[in-house]
């Protein structure tokens, strides 16, 4: 059988990490070991199939010790990655949640045992970036990799003072991240103005980036400083900057290439000292493609970007997020019953951290009532009606009881059995803990050993 080197022997690296068999067709694909023993490696993926494990025999050998000999199949082919866990000790995951088969669309990453795969494009240049040891970055909040991950970027961006792109879904934070930016960088004693580019009508936004003199159209009465020279030494953040006219965007890239700006029926530039921030939930490469944004401008913009991830690609990260917002509420944790965190951590979430936040603040100010939609939303099409046929509050149990009894599996295996680490990952006591395992036949000897 034919051998095909990975990326790292080719450059000399560890041999025991082998791609064992050739494949035929176009690579485009391939896995990048983000923790792990052999953190930093990547496995080219063409089509084909591929068994992952401790075994000499696997086609990508990964030498962890919590890893099965035959882990974990993968099935690539020009339609995408199908992964099937092989009945493995410790399960496999993904995004927090453990599975038995799964379709992996690129960007996802996969937990082995201690080791991380993330699935990338073949010519992705994306490199292991360590994850941060704060779970908090101003008002952004996530202990999930992916959230650290980005914490490690902005920890390092923000000191330098350089321009940022902030792409994100709507709701996933992305002025709490420029706010952020702007506190724990040079300028953080200076103005932080905000211009939201998609609330201003077109035929104003000229005028409020850039200022206008005197008559320079109906209704200027008086001259007026747009928000780049209103934020002089300080930051202007542009959100959903991809909201921005055609007609517009040369002038933006000038203020952004040579940090100058004329106001509207003014002759003259003025010189700017500026940070800008700018963010947006449109995908800014796609609308270059389509011709509805400069390229240029793109360019100048993304120099430094970050992206936010949705919520649902880190439901790991709801019991924090949860616990952050009563905070601020002044309630303590237990102002949400155990039911209702259940079904908040099963939620998908299409509106990310914002609509987090704003139904656990109408859950502590008008009830639980405010839940059922949610209920419905959060379970899967077939179990919901068979719910249908039950009262109420027996289908919400069992709803709940379902939901418990799989958090507790995946919990417990993930924690190598050790109930007080299960515990402390879990953020409840473990005397609450060996009650839930009792109640869903898993004793607490049996979650020791």
């Amino acid at each position: 059988m034919a051998h095909a080197p990975d990326d790292d022997e080719q450059e000399g690296g560890d041999p025991t990490v082998s791609l064992m068999k050739a494949r035929s067709g176009p690579t485009r694909l391939k896995l990048l070991v983000l923790s792990g023993p052999q953190v930093g490696r990547s496995h080219p993926l063409a089509p084909g199939e591929y068994r992952l494990g401790k075994s000499p025999e696997c086609d990508i050998v990964l030498n962890d010790k919590a890893i099965s000999r035959q882990h974990l199949r993968l099935d690539v082919s020009e339609g995408g990655v199908k992964a099937t866990d092989l009945d493995s000790h410790n399960g496999s995951f993904c995004e927090g949640m453990r599975f038995s088969e799964l379709e992996v669309r690129p960007g996802a990453v996969l937990r082995l045992g201690s080791t991380e795969l993330k699935l990338v494009p073949e010519s992705s240049r994306e490199r292991v970036i360590p994850p941060s040891d704060s779970t908090r970055f101003g008002g952004l909040v996530g202990e999930s990799r992916r959230m650290r991950e980005v914490f490690t970027l902005l920890e390092r961006l923000a000191p330098g003072g350089a321009d940022v792109l902030i792409q994100g879904e709507t709701g996933t934070g992305k002025e709490l991240c420029a706010e952020a930016i702007h506190a724990q960088g040079p300028r953080a004693n200076a103005p932080f103005v905000i211009v939201d580019l998609a609330g201003i009508a077109p035929t104003l936004i000229e005028s409020e980036l850039f200022g206008h003199v005197k008559g320079a159209f109906t209704g200027a009465q008086a001259d007026r400083a747009g928000a780049f020279e209103r934020a002089a030494g300080g930051t202007v953040f542009l959100d959903e900057v991809g909201e921005l006219p055609p007609e517009v965007q040369p002038r933006l890239l000038r203020v952004l290439e040579r940090r100058q700006v004329k106001r509207v029926g003014a002759n003259d530039y003025r010189a700017l000292d500026v940070r800008v921030l700018a963010a947006t939930h449109v995908d800014l490469e796609k609308a270059v493609q389509e011709g509805r944004f400069r390229a240029d401008l793109f360019h100048r913009l993304a120099v430094l970007r970050v992206t936010l991830p949705p919520l649902r690609e880190r439901p790991e990260d709801v019991p924090l997020l949860i616990d952050t917002v009563l905070e601020r509420l002044g309630r303590p944790t237990g102002a949400l019953s155990d039911a209702t965190r259940a079904l908040l951590l099963q939620y998908p979430w299409p509106g990310n951290v914002r609509e987090l936040r704003n139904v656990v603040e109408q859950v502590v100010n008008l009830g639980e009532e405010a839940l059922p939609d949610m209920e419905r939303a959060s379970t899967p099409a077939m179990e919901r009606t068979a719910s249908l046929d039950l009262p109420f509050k027996e289908a919400k149990e069992r709803l709940i009881e379902g939901f418990e009894r799989d958090y507790l599996r995946g919990l417990i295996e993930r924690c190598g059995g050790n109930i007080s680490r299960a515990a402390r990952e879990a953020g409840i006591a473990r005397l609450y803990l060996r009650k839930l395992l009792h109640k869903h036949g898993l004793s607490a000897r049996d979650a020791d050993e």
